[in-house]
């Protein structure tokens, strides 16, 4: 009798654990499907457009295995794409953190106005990519913008921003930079205003001057808000695109690797194997970027 009710044990917890299975795949089923659908389908697609020579539209495709790859790695166009992502990248990240720090600590202060000059700040983020551009074209127009003006103030001609493919380099980063100064700037206040009061205010009494106590308490402290800034501003500069598109239509210096990938896909050149080459190449390098940060730089910060 005991062996019965022993096996009939069994049972019943096999059956139930093939019901909570059952439970478990009718919830979780439909999304692994939609997953499946929608992101590593394409992502597969997209790995076997990368090795054709296809044309976008074209009925017919040539296999070259690798060929897109190689020419994205060894011709002029392929180098100077990786040369402007860098600059166009570093550029936005260092200066949008530093800047970004800069107006946290002061709007971190008690003074006047405060609310209304954080919600200022932060509004650009807010914007539409490409209202910006638009609104930043006329700016930086040589003839009638308002830049212009300023510099005919000072007996200057406005530089040719559109022409010259460094100053238009320096144009697109200029907005970039504008437009997400604020997102980095209230994610470092939410990190100054949870700073533990009572170590900067026992370093108070020590005598510790202003200077000393952010770079030695409130620094090292920001550390969580610091990696996650850097995380999110170097995924979102190399994946710009709208402001690009708007102030610089064909590229002339701001080829960066997803601008590059529209153009070569689905501007003049319709070449949708290069592109998907590019787009392929854009997932390794953020996969890598994201996993080396995860790895081994979240080792130095310090959380509390």
């Amino acid at each position: 009798m005991s062996l019965t009710r022993t096996s009939s044990a069994q049972r019943e917890q096999r059956t139930r654990g093939l019901r909570e299975w059952a439970i478990f795949a009718a919830f979780i089923g439909p999304n692994i499907l939609l997953i499946l659908a929608f992101i590593y389908y394409p992502l597969a697609s997209n790995v076997y457009y990368s090795l054709l020579d296809w044309r976008l539209g074209s009925n017919s495709a040539d296999f070259i295995g690798f060929g897109n790859y190689v020419t994205l790695f060894t011709s002029p166009t392929g180098l100077d794409m990786w040369r402007v992502t860098l600059i166009f990248t570093v550029s936005t990240v260092v200066i949008s953190m530093a800047l970004g720090l800069a107006l946290a600590l002061v709007l971190n202060k008690q003074i006047p106005g405060r609310t209304v000059a954080r919600t200022a700040v932060f509004s650009p983020y807010v914007l539409s990519g490409v209202g910006v551009g638009m609104v930043w074209n006329f700016i930086f127009d040589p003839q009638l913008g308002l830049l212009s003006h300023v510099f005919a103030f000072f007996g200057r001609n406005s530089p040719e921003w559109y022409l010259d493919p460094d100053l238009a380099l320096l144009m697109v980063i200029v907005v970039y930079v504008w437009k997400n100064l604020g997102y980095c700037a209230v994610v470092y206040l939410a990190g100054l205003q949870s700073l533990p009061k009572d170590l900067l205010e026992a370093a108070a009494i020590d005598h510790a001057g202003p200077l000393r106590r952010f770079v030695s308490i409130s620094l090292p402290l920001l550390g969580p808000t610091t990696f996650f800034l850097v995380i999110t501003t170097i995924l979102s500069s190399m994946q710009a695109f709208d402001i690009l598109r708007i102030m610089t239509p064909n590229g002339n210096g701001t080829n960066t690797i997803v601008f590059e990938l529209f153009l070569q896909g689905f501007g003049v050149y319709q070449r949708a194997g290069y592109s998907a080459a590019i787009s392929v190449v854009l997932f390794a390098a953020l996969f890598v970027i994201t996993a080396v940060q995860m790895r081994y730089v979240e080792r130095k910060v310090h959380y509390s």
